[in-house]
């Protein structure tokens, strides 16, 4: 029964490992880099990669989504909102590439875009708007909730715009970034959504966290056996 598993996960994530090896030309392929300054780890001594924080909003479907949601994914995430008529539909388009690209994963890799106008972006809106876009919303949620927290997690944990603000009335973030999250919640790379070779990247760079993940998996097996 562990060897099917075995293959069955081999064959899941076979495109991104052959990526990565015609790519690279050898197994031991460069890492992606992690952004963000490093954090002071809880016990005061060792330092940990940047992260984000915990997090608390609503989807499309009126479910409750958190940080935890995505505990064991790979993620992109984006801030939109649907009323957008300049960046947000290219944006869309690109995430669409995305979600079909991945398809294949099985819900490994997923979307969260967050609404930047949550005062308009209810449960409904949101809904019709992932019915319109066609999104794959059992990989792709839409998220709205307060407006403070939406902001506060775009600037300190996506690292998303380097200007102040408080989530007031007055203020308003609107950034054609994609973010890559990685399973630890680490950020892996900031893509300009609107840019077709941007997204290439950002493509390739899924598949080669996918093949990291996979071929660091399967040591660990290895080694507990």
């Amino acid at each position: 029964m562990q060897k099917k598993l075995l293959i069955l996960l081999f064959l899941l994530t076979f495109p991104s490992v052959l990526y990565v090896f015609l790519s690279t030309g050898k197994t031991n392929f460069i890492h992606l880099r992690y952004i963000g300054e490093r954090e002071l780890a809880a016990n005061g001594k060792d330092t940990i990669y940047h992260s984000i924080p915990p997090f608390k909003f609503v989807n499309q479907d009126g479910d409750t989504i958190t940080d935890k949601t995505y505990d064991g994914k790979i993620y992109v995430a984006d801030y939109f909102f649907t009323t957008c008529k300049s960046i947000c539909p290219k944006m869309t388009t690109e995430l669409l590439r995305v979600q079909d690209k991945f398809e294949y994963t099985k819900g490994m890799v997923q979307i969260l875009s967050h609404t930047v106008n949550p005062e308009n972006d209810s449960v409904p809106v949101l809904k019709a708007y992932a019915n319109m876009v066609h999104a794959d919303t059992k990989i792709w949620n839409f998220v709205t909730g307060d407006k403070k927290a939406l902001y506060d997690l775009a600037r300190n944990g996506y690292l998303l715009n380097a200007m102040e603000g408080d989530g007031g009335p007055d203020d308003f973030i609107h950034s054609e970034l994609f973010v890559l999250v990685d399973k630890e919640k680490h950020i892996r790379g900031i893509y300009d959504g609107t840019n077709i070779k941007e997204v290439n990247d950002l493509l390739d760079d899924i598949k080669v966290l996918i093949a990291e993940y996979f071929i660091k998996d399967n040591a660990h097996k290895k080694s507990t056996e």
